[in-house]
């Protein structure tokens, strides 16, 4: 049974004085957000925890770091995925509620606050946890791609790290600031081919090994090689280096030094994750995921509908034991 962290009852619980107090006659949106924590901080962005004075309820506020309130593409960035994440309107996907400048000028968006565990603070204790748990994860994650695919999305950040398990069973995929979308005559921007570098110079300096080797752990051999003709099937890559880490109990591809990575990513066969799991492994998962993980977008399942299809079998009875 999964347990969840609970939100603090001072913020959750409803009164009738917090539900009709009255508007001030006036509304100045710079009084309208409390602040009251820090809940992550990346490489260029940071998330708070503040109350709406307007509304009573405790949100998720999303801003740039200071050192990058007048980078123009990080500004364009920070908005289109305040935007993105607002337009994909889908269970599995977090709630977007506001997009705004600040008293300084600068962008912020607010979104729903949910406390619960990442998958990769999940797969820190995955012998805790049945596979039909974990696969049920996977499989609502593929909803949300599918979705943003039919809208004209593709994620290019799916990782553990980007998946939240909420309290009440919810399944959210987080983080789209990296998220390719194309314009209305087919093309995409420069820019975009420039997210492995982006990620690099980013995360070295600031957390090392643990992100950096962790991100490019579930990257696609496209976004290696900076393709700019990326398509959706990244997506599908990626999700299934995240399966195979479920089914395996490891990633796919993994080292300390990132070369390594990068030329296995392009170049290596990852193992049958029967072949290394303590855990068995159901074959009709195990395929998928290899299939998943071919080098070559056209080899991988034309879309992720094919992935839900096969995900949804009843893969319990095809076990294979390591």
């Amino acid at each position: 049974m999964l347990k969840f962290k609970q939100p603090p009852k001072d913020y959750s619980q409803v009164y009738l004085e917090d539900t009709d107090q009255p508007l001030p006659e006036k509304l100045d949106p710079n009084t309208r957000y409390m602040f009251l924590s820090t809940i992550a901080k990346g490489g260029k962005s940071v998330i708070q925890s503040v109350k709406d004075m307007h509304l009573n309820r405790v949100v998720a506020y999303k801003t740039l770091r200071s050192e990058f309130v007048d980078d123009e593409i990080e500004n364009t960035r920070l908005l289109r995925e305040a935007r993105v994440s607002a337009m994909l309107q889908h269970p599995n996907t977090l709630p977007v509620y506001e997009v705004g400048r600040d008293s300084k000028g600068q962008y912020y968006f607010t979104m729903k606050l949910v406390h619960g565990y990442t998958l990769r603070e999940i797969m820190d204790y995955r012998e805790r946890y049945d596979l039909v748990q974990l696969v049920e994860v996977i499989e609502q994650i593929a909803r949300a791609l599918a979705y943003a695919h039919a809208h004209g999305v593709a994620h290019r950040d799916i990782k553990p790290e980007n998946i939240l398990v909420g309290p009440y069973g919810e399944v959210l995929l987080l983080d789209w600031g990296l998220a390719k979308v194309w314009r209305k005559d087919g093309t995409s921007l420069d820019e975009d081919t420039g997210e492995v570098s982006h990620v690099i110079d980013s995360d070295k300096t600031i957390t090392g090994h643990g992100k950096l080797q962790g991100t490019l752990c579930y990257m696609s051999p496209e976004q290696i090689r900076r393709d700019p003709d990326i398509s959706f099937s990244t997506d599908i890559y990626s999700l299934g280096s995240v399966l195979y880490e479920v089914l395996a109990g490891v990633p796919p591809f993994d080292s300390d030094k990132t070369y390594e990575i990068l030329e296995m990513v392009e170049n290596k066969q990852a193992e049958k994750p029967s072949e290394v799991s303590k855990y068995p492994v159901p074959r009709i998962l195990e395929n998928l995921c290899l299939k998943c993980l071919n080098k070559k977008s056209e080899d991988r399942p034309a879309s992720m509908k094919e992935v839900l299809q096969i995900l949804q079998q009843d893969w319990s009875a095809e076990l294979i034991r390591s």
